[in-house]
């Protein structure tokens, strides 16, 4: 596609900076540029633009979207900024920016933009969830990333994973994915990154997932600080329609910062005859620091069997609390998926787990079944 492109700088320096890079980008031409949004918005149209890149870095720019919005219709908008602010973000959605582009750009980037945000905007009714269990081997690595494929195959949508049991975590393993970057350089970058240079430290798993990779060692956790996580988990918000935060066992600032981020916290654990139940309670009396954690905070058990409605209800009656979701045993499926680095969903797609996990992509995506129990 060729794009057209109305350009608003209020600097003249940048203004000619920025004309040159998008005229020696392929498949970009320059239809117009102007200093203010009032030359652009009375003289602009004659010129049929199919892309306006706006500066907002002064109040009225902002304030002239609505009206870019009415005068260009079905035109994709674009803001330019100095540098990411989340808050920001969120304003120049609401006024009705489809994204957020740091300046300057390269030619790569301005490419990458348009193709990000051209699909659905920039943090468009975003949701993320964190995943967290109070002991180790849970089986939410298997959850998150079969989840994910699901959701993207369902929605049509992004989906972006991060993985951030810091320690050891081993989603790139899952994937069978070599990365030069991990959630320790990402997280160290923050505070030059905008969401499209952020996308290039997630590695493409398919067209529609993508995975930032854990820590190499385990050492490297220490790198990583929490206000710089929580920054780069906010704008990771505003790239891709799903965010699935794979979180290490027990509580610690990470953790904790993640699931005050998110939209939902899913506490998953483990039937193995132990002492889950009891675990999961203790966790759940922290939980209820939040006003609302019966609507945010959800359950689920893995290795569940047998896995249906009964079973649910009998879970739910001893945690004394409601049960999201429970997984059926597997093993023998998912041990086969992982060697062969594929997921479950794709080896076996009428397994009891595929359903499963298709039937918690739907309750996410919004979809409803007539039948929830039905195996």
């Amino acid at each position: 596609m060729d794009y057209r492109v109305l350009l608003i700088e209020n600097s003249r320096i940048m203004l000619e900076r920025l004309k040159n890079i998008i005229q020696s980008t392929k498949e970009f031409s320059l239809a117009a540029s102007y200093r203010t949004p009032e030359e652009a918005l009375g003289q602009g149209g004659v010129f049929k633009p199919n892309l306006i890149l706006l500066d907002v870095e002064k109040e009225e720019n902002i304030a002239s979207i609505p009206a870019f919005r009415d005068a260009f219709p079905g035109v994709s908008l674009i803001c330019l900024c100095n540098r990411w602010n989340a808050e920001y973000a969120s304003r120049l959605v609401k006024a009705g920016a489809q994204g957020y582009l740091i300046k300057p750009f390269s030619g790569k980037e301005l490419v990458t933009a348009v193709t990000t945000f051209g699909k659905s905007g920039m943090g468009i009714a975003s949701k993320s969830i964190a995943f967290f269990s109070p002991k180790g081997k849970s089986g939410k690595t298997t959850l998150i990333a079969n989840l994910a494929m699901s959701l993207a195959q369902k929605s049509g949508e992004s989906v972006g994973i991060i993985d951030a049991d810091s320690q050891f975590g081993d989603m790139a393993v899952f994937f069978n994915l070599n990365s030069k970057s991990t959630i320790v350089e990402a997280v160290r970058d923050i505070k030059f990154l905008s969401p499209i240079t952020l996308n290039s430290y997630f590695q493409p798993v398919n067209d529609s997932v993508r995975v930032l990779c854990g820590t190499k060692r385990p050492e490297f956790a220490e790198l990583i600080d929490t206000k710089g996580f929580t920054e780069m988990l906010k704008m990771a918000q505003s790239l891709f329609r799903y965010v699935l935060v794979d979180l290490p066992p027990a509580f610690n600032p990470l953790s904790i910062a993640a699931c005050e981020a998110t939209d939902e916290t899913y506490m998953v654990a483990m039937v193995s005859g132990g002492f889950e139940i009891q675990h999961m309670q203790q966790a759940i009396e922290i939980f209820k620091d939040w006003a609302d954690y019966q609507e945010r905070l959800k359950i689920i058990f893995t290795r569940v069997e047998p896995c249906d409605s009964a079973a649910q209800a009998e879970l739910e009656e001893e945690l004394e609390y409601p049960v999201a979701a429970i997984l059926p045993n597997e093993y023998l499926l998912v041990s086969t998926a992982a060697n062969d680095g594929r997921m479950a969903l794709d080896i076996k797609p009428d397994s009891a787990l595929t359903h499963k996990i298709n039937r918690l992509a739907d309750k996410i995506i919004g979809r409803s079944h007539i039948r929830w129990d039905k195996p």
